[in-house]
């Protein structure tokens, strides 16, 4: 998957949407655009960009003659995507490129789908050879590479030009079911390339992409590149998983008197039904299988798929336990001979299982790479107990963009499948993350005891609960029968409203003590406070919607605690008080190799892409290194090389200001440093009793991780010359922007 935190639309596109669009109560930003979201020969189009600091998304022109792939353009454009991940795993472009050398044997009209780079397009031009053609519908050879994003369109374009094959590839800027034969192209083509697959397969449009490209451009029986993708998937059994999703059990072992999911209303807060893709072998250790792998769904490219399909399978349990998810992945067959695999499974998975006529050595997982994952599919409460051999029934059914299951123990047995909360106008779906969290003992132990702390100090009449808080806004309104509480929920809204009213009796408040402003402001004046000033300001922080962001970005709540600031009170007390941003140097090779530069890809230079891409290593000095969110524990091998610092702090108590700071690092162990890791402590109280960290040891946040321009060896004191033994790094915050800037020095 391509993912990116920018939208580009048209502005016809961006006309059609606004005279449509019917607000809904609750709007989340998607920062993983589909490629419908693109342009149709446009004259302009829209980019869409986030203020970090207000929430607030605004759409900036992009003029067609402008290149947003100049020097100065924005480079987070695109390297937020996931496409030099993908054009590093070359494991995935050796299959593309083999298969395709089998198939376009002889001069034909070869069409590529979603073409990115160009990467298969070249491919294509290059395997075309000058013998006899009479097999193809066209009596020479040509490649048309439709790409509906702008951007991508334009890099590719420098991409076939720089290694000569600008005349070679035809390139189109449109959706590929925007495209006409007789119009956009001359003939139907013979052959099918592409690579339009995500993690769980079909959430990209794969099957809506194929079945247009059957019924409009392609030739009968056409030759295809994939040939085939089959879906995999194996019943386990994790306590980690499961904590991902079961609120209400989890609560229910807090036993701290918050009901965020009380009895009869289990699943008003809960993740959506779908499939979560995630690095399943970060958590092996903390999986049981419950089941061999077995085959669910398979999708031949080379003929027109079906919208829907069901499965209903008889699995068989080879271990006691209860099965708490469905981790499925895929393997794409690249030639029809079945000669060329690729495969997405955990690497606990290493043999070609119910493939009995595979003539050839089957590859297991490769290298760790982060554009495809498996999936998981979490089994809703406590999940199923199953004992060793026993039968299980495993319903599976697909849309033409996804997978789902359900699960009985016997095939006259109930269904476990489905969230069956009836109140769907109240009921909230979240992150598994935020689920988790809102879970976890320890979080709410810390949470609510800092509560109780600033309650304790202060007769706080009025509270404001600044972010989207659920767990915070009744928490306060339980734990004091004398605050009226404003929850101000910029992104829950009226949702979060219903919800509290839903859950308001469980919890023992009412109604009249909590509000929720049913607009949107930008100030909040005394007269929305029935002139009362604030006695509590409080944040997790946490905002809807911006889990992919980066740590700093939640720094949002001292933008809000500052526009507040004319209507707290002259003792009012804000919680976290302080922010500490915190670092770690860090090695990780696996993320490295993603990420690193390109130079030649199956003999295509692709140096061109580097800068654009926020690629490492090898880059012009002046190059500023990427600063993207991961899961760092995610990441394949990792390792700490230095001690947690700090780097600098926020003090709430006071208006956003400026801010930097700087420390010196001292490594405690050798290694490879390829960056930071960054993130930020949440200091709750003034005696400092209570920090909330967000750090690699909290699995349910994200860090941001500054990449190096280069890696370089490092050592403790008195090691081998040319290791560093230490280096400074420094960071400013402009508040006018949200960006925090990080330099780094080695010595």
């Amino acid at each position: 998957m391509r993912s990116s935190i920018h939208k580009t639309l048209t502005f016809s596109s961006l006309l059609h949407i606004i005279t449509r669009l019917n607000p809904s109560p609750i709007t989340q930003f998607n920062p993983n655009p589909l490629r419908t979201m693109s342009s149709v020969s446009p004259q302009r189009m829209f980019q869409l960009r986030l203020d970090p600091l207000t929430g607030n998304s605004d759409w900036v022109v992009i003029e067609e003659e402008e290149d947003p792939v100049a020097e100065n353009a924005p480079k987070p454009l695109l390297a937020t995507t996931s496409y030099l991940d993908m054009l590093n795993d070359s494991r995935r472009n050796r299959a593309f490129r083999e298969a395709i050398d089998k198939t376009v044997t002889k001069p034909c009209h070869v069409l590529d789908i979603g073409a990115g780079t160009g990467l298969l397009s070249m491919m294509a031009a290059r395997a075309m050879g000058s013998g006899d053609s009479t097999t193809c519908s066209s009596s020479e050879g040509r490649v048309t590479a439709c790409e509906s994003y702008l951007p991508m369109l334009k890099l590719m374009r420098k991409v076939l030009h720089h290694n000569g094959m600008g005349r070679k590839v035809r390139v189109i800027n449109k959706r590929s079911d925007e495209l006409e034969v007789g119009m956009d192209i001359t003939s139907r083509a013979d052959v099918l390339v592409s690579e339009i697959l995500d993690s769980e397969l079909l959430g990209e449009g794969l099957i809506p992409t194929l079945q247009h490209a059957h019924d409009k451009l392609l030739v009968k029986n056409p030759q295809t590149v994939p040939y085939r993708a089959t879906i995999y998937g194996q019943l386990v059994e994790s306590a980690y998983l499961w904590k991902l999703h079961d609120l209400y059990n989890n609560e229910t072992k807090a036993s701290d008197d918050i009901h965020l999911t009380p009895t009869g209303m289990e699943t008003i807060l809960c993740i959506k039904p779908q499939q979560y893709s995630m690095h399943c072998d970060a958590i092996k250790e903390k999986i049981k299988l419950l089941s061999e792998p077995f085959k669910i769904f398979e999708f031949d490219f080379w003929r027109r798929p079906e919208s829907h399909g069901e499965a209903d399978l008889c699995i068989k349990a080879i271990n006691d336990g209860t099965v708490h998810a469905v981790v499925s992945w895929w393997i794409l067959q690249l030639d029809s001979e079945g000669i060329i695999f690729y495969s997405t499974s955990p690497k606990w998975v290493c043999h070609p299982f119910n493939m009995k006529d595979l003539h050839s050595s089957f590859p297991s997982a490769g290298d760790w790479c982060d554009h495809w994952k498996q999936c998981v599919w979490f089994i809703p409460g406590k999940g199923l107990s199953v004992s060793k051999d026993e039968d299980i029934h495993l319903y599976a059914s697909h849309t033409d963009i996804s997978v789902s299951y359900n699960l009985k123990k016997q095939a006259w047995g109930s269904e476990i499948g489905q969230h069956d909360y009836c109140a769907q106008d109240c009921q909230l779906f979240l992150s598994p993350e935020r689920i988790a969290i809102y879970g976890n003992s320890s979080w709410r132990c810390s949470m609510l005891r800092a509560i109780k702390s600033v309650l304790q100090q202060k007769n706080c009449s009025l509270c404001v609960v600044a972010d989207d808080s659920l767990f915070l806004t009744t928490a306060v309104a339980h734990l004091s029968k004398t605050s009226h509480v404003i929850s101000l929920f910029p992104g829950l809204r009226e949702k979060g409203a219903q919800y509290l009213q839903a859950v308001a009796v469980a919890n023992g408040y009412s109604m009249d003590r909590v509000e929720v402003l049913d607009r949107r402001k930008v100030h909040l004046t005394m007269h929305d406070t029935r002139h009362k000033k604030v006695d509590l300001l409080i944040a997790e922080p946490f905002y809807y919607g911006n889990e992919n962001m980066l740590p700093w970005q939640n720094l949002r709540f001292w933008k809000q605690r500052t526009t507040l600031d004319q209507i707290l009170s002259n003792d009012a007390l804000i919680m976290p008080c302080k922010g500490i941003l915190k670092a770690c140097a860090m090695s990780f090779p696996d993320l490295w190799k993603s990420r690193r530069s390109l130079k030649e890809i199956e003999g295509f230079d692709h140096s061109v892409v580097n800068a654009t891409l926020g690629a490492c290593g090898d880059l012009p000095a002046s190059t500023e290194s990427s600063c993207l969110p991961f899961f760092i524990w995610r990441c394949g091998e990792i390792k700490e090389l230095s001690e947690r610092f700090n780097v600098m702090e926020f003090d709430f108590t006071k208006p956003i200001s400026p801010c930097s700071g700087n420390a010196q690092v001292k490594f405690k162990e050798l290694g490879t440093c390829h960056g930071f890791a960054l993130w930020i402590d949440w200091v709750m109280d003034a005696e400092n009793s209570v920090v909330l960290s967000t750090g690699p040891d909290q699995r349910y946040w994200k860090q941001g991780l500054k990449f190096l321009t280069k890696p370089v060896a490092v050592g403790i004191h008195e090691s081998s010359i040319g290791e560093c033994c230490s280096a400074e790094i420094e960071a400013s915050f402009d508040p006018s922007t949200g960006e925090l800037v990080v330099n780094y020095a080695f010595s």
